[in-house]
């Protein structure tokens, strides 16, 4: 067997391991971060479930750090309290990015981990079979529900060679990208194999198994090997290592070979991770603002790099450059070794270890502005400026930039001397723990409002085409969270008046007036984070179904977990039947879902369409009676 089917097999509660059918798996460990966790731990409680029932669940806040109101100290305050009470460790704000923090501090090779994130995936750079999924799916995990999925097929990227100076991990996942897509993941899973993995560390394991997510991909995963050992005994965790990899005899359902040799720095260009272009295209083109950071590339690793590549000199003149630490661990260790004042004293401002920028919040650039960022997202207005123009580079690429002042390769760059410590610095006061704390007092703000819910399927399903949107429909588009929002991701009625607004300012308020209706969209709809807003809100909205080309997956899970149905076009030239504002109706509902194949008939051109719905029999019946959490109460 390869390495995922280990996994997977050692964790089947049930299922066959067939490509394209249902399965379920034990989750061992779960995280949730508090753009998404208030959510799922309302979802939590609705289950009635007393304690967790994982062997770790974390809750972590990390992306809303901005207190300009007693909105995001309230939710802190729910998290941590409501956490405790339930058995699960709180990592404090300060503490670090999610995804840092776990892999440094609890990640395990061999077991499963869910979460309430879209790059939870990060935990395959140490050997997990790490996902990400929407709240209410961890919620049930932490209540000792298996989690379902569709047994996927397995990728092998086979990395032969060993990078060359100035040639980055994240050249590695921007080439996959630029080979399979931005949807070329979806229903697989990446699985690293070949003579190039013994030469990358830990970290740098991880911002490739990251930006996996990208793809669209289930989950990324490496093997547990000597170098895995060495970070776990760095961080005074070696009994956790476990030996994983795939057999010798091993077999894939697909094979790309990537030769690391010739290999060259790479960038995403505007506006999606999946348009790769070399450096050598883009050398010269100014640029105003350089981010470096996020949980893709915020390794101590990463940025002592950067400090290498800073000391001494001075960031030009016309570049704001910004560095965030991924957990408070890199930072100390930066401050102790002298790395953070060479950083400092080149002109970069140090922002706090928290997701920051990436997520939108905060260091919005300027009108029309070329702005290099580390990340993993560079989707349209994401940064809060609708015109500005985002590229995705490493670290390297970022840091000899912001010294130029235009876009640089660091194509020859040495950082022999940077290496992994033989031991981290390690300091968990800022990680509460469940059994330090009794009889916790729950503490819930007025912003803090019920999740809405969903209502059995009806027998007949009418509306309007309220929205007609083209491909590539991001979370980010139907559910912005930028920094004006995120203090109101526990209020999903006032979430609802931006629903879709980077698509349409009308739409809120079309659905409303309305009553609700019907979202008509291309491919890869709901590509990105696994925010649940993306559907909760809709379904406050009336959103009855999404009738779409494809979806991406977490998307689709969290439309259904949520009682919306996602379908799709039988045909895709289909689409075009379909006018934004036409009268739309599907009969016999119930058994069109029980059959998987639906008519939907469009009033106003008396055209019928052909729709299938592709889930499992599970999934049937919990639309039947209105989404997940009905189906437990059933």
């Amino acid at each position: 067997m390869n390495l995922t089917q280990k996994i997977i097999k050692s964790h089947l509660v049930s299922g066959n391991m067939n490509a394209g059918e249902e399965i379920s798996i034990r989750i061992d460990q779960t995280l949730t971060q508090d753009s998404t966790g208030t959510m799922a731990y309302l979802q939590f409680k609705a289950t009635g479930v007393d304690k967790v029932k994982t062997e770790r669940s974390v809750a972590y806040i990390d992306h809303n750090m901005l207190q300009a109101s007693q909105l995001n100290a309230d939710d802190h305050a729910y998290i941590q309290t409501v956490a405790l009470s339930h058995g699960i460790y709180v990592s404090k704000p300060g503490n670090g990015i999610c995804h840092q923090v776990h892999l440094e501090r609890f990640g395990k090779p061999g077991k499963t981990l869910l979460g309430s994130d879209s790059h939870t995936p990060t935990g395959g750079g140490i050997g997990m079979l790490a996902i990400g999924a929407g709240g209410l799916d961890v919620a049930l995990a932490m209540g000792g529900a298996p989690f379902y999925l569709i047994m996927p097929k397995v990728v092998n990227i086979e990395l032969k060679g060993n990078l060359r100076k100035g040639v980055t991990a994240k050249d590695v996942i921007l080439k996959v990208l630029e080979i399979l897509t931005t949807s070329g993941g979806v229903g697989k899973v990446m699985e690293y194999t070949g003579e190039g993995v013994k030469y990358l560390t830990v970290p740098e394991r991880a911002t490739i198994t990251n930006m996996g997510a990208e793809l669209g991909a289930t989950t990324s995963v490496f093997p547990s090997d000597e170098t895995t050992r060495e970070f776990l005994v760095a961080q005074g965790r070696e009994s956790d290592f476990v030996s994983l990899t795939a057999d010798a005899d091993a077999t894939y359902d697909e094979h790309i070979v990537i030769d690391l040799d010739n290999l060259a720095p790479l960038a995403a260009c505007p506006h999606s991770p999946g348009n790769v272009k070399p450096i050598s295209e883009l050398e010269g083109k100014k640029v105003d603002q350089i981010c470096i950071g996020s949980c893709t590339n915020s390794s101590y690793l990463d940025l002592m790099k950067v400090a290498r590549i800073l000391k001494g000199k001075t960031v030009s003149p016309n570049v704001s450059l910004t560095v965030s630490p991924g957990s408070r661990q890199v930072l100390t260790m930066l401050a102790e070794n002298g790395a953070l004042a060479d950083i400092i004293s080149s002109g970069a401002r140090i922002l706090e270890c928290a997701c920051g920028p990436c997520i939108g919040n905060g260091q919005s650039p300027k009108q029309d502005a070329v702005s290099l960022r580390t990340f993993n997202r560079n989707f349209y207005n994401r940064t809060g400026t609708p015109s500005a123009n985002v590229y995705l580079v490493s670290p390297e690429t970022a840091a000899v930039s912001a010294l130029t002042g235009v876009i640089t390769s660091p194509a020859g760059v040495d950082f022999a001397d940077v290496e992994m410590p033989e031991k981290f610095l390690i300091n968990d006061n800022l990680i509460l723990k469940p059994e330090d704390f009794d009889n916790v007092e729950i503490v819930r703000g007025d912003n803090i409002k019920p999740f809405p819910k969903s209502k059995a399927l009806a027998e007949t399903l009418t509306g309007e085409a309220l929205i007609k949107l083209g491909d590539d429909i991001t979370t980010d588009h139907i559910m912005p969270s930028n920094a004006s929002l995120l203090a109101y991701r526990s209020n999903v009625p006032y979430l609802s008046d931006y629903c879709l607004s980077n698509c349409d300012k009308e739409f809120p308020a079309r659905a409303k007036k309305l009553g609700g209706g019907f979202i008509i969209a291309g491919s890869n709809y709901g590509q990105g984070s696994s925010r649940e807003h993306a559907a909760l809100v809709p379904l406050y909205l009336g959103i009855k179904a999404v009738v779409a080309k494809s979806f991406a997956r977490i998307h689709k899970d969290n439309l259904m977990n949520n009682g919306i149905i996602p379908l799709v076009f039988e045909n895709a030239s289909d689409y075009d039947k379909i006018s934004q504002g036409d009268k739309l109706r599907i009969d016999n509902a119930i058994d069109s879902v029980k059959a998987r194949k639906f008519t939907l008939i469009n009033e106003s051109t008396g055209d019928k369409i052909p729709l299938r719905l592709e889930c499992g029999d599970r999934q049937q019946n919990m639309l039947v009676v209105g989404g997940s959490l009905n189906s437990i109460k059933h």
